[in-house]
């Protein structure tokens, strides 16, 4: 099951970066983005698929050549995490961002239930227990 897992989180971000918009149909009616291990000043959690939205429209309305990739996963079973690198300019002073950051996804019945958003990749792989289990994005199939 968790190799199906991975691959539901990968065809989301591959929703994400095709259409700039999450990929409702594979998030669960009870979803909550959770922001409070990362340091987001604004709303910590938001809830369901608009809630999502929300979130990565307030995220992206502030950069200008915004992008993103997934550098790799790491299958935690019911839980995938995912390390992203996303690199940008900010609108208001053009300072440019090139950075990582991790997302672990909880994945209950095909559907996406939770994602909690990591400043440091480590902490992400470390609260699942998973210190040293990344697959690299290019090497997968």
């Amino acid at each position: 099951m968790s190799a199906q897992n991975v691959e539901i989180v990968r065809r989301a971000y591959a929703h994400t970066q095709a259409t700039g918009r999450v990929h409702a149909r594979v998030i669960a009616p009870d979803f909550i983005w959770d922001m409070s291990k990362f340091p987001w000043p604004e709303q910590q959690l938001y809830e369901g698929a608009d809630g999502a939205q929300a979130f990565l429209d307030d995220w992206t309305d502030v950069w200008d050549d915004w992008e993103f990739e997934v550098e790799a996963f790491a299958d935690a079973g019911d839980k995938v995490v995912a390390i992203v690198r996303q690199r940008g300019r900010a609108k208001a002073t053009g300072m440019t961002v090139d950075m990582s950051f991790a997302k672990v996804w909880t994945v209950r019945e095909g559907k996406l239930t939770r994602m909690e958003m990591y400043a440091d990749p480590a902490q992400a792989l470390k609260a699942v227990d998973l210190e040293n289990g990344v697959t690299p994005e290019a090497e997968t199939p």
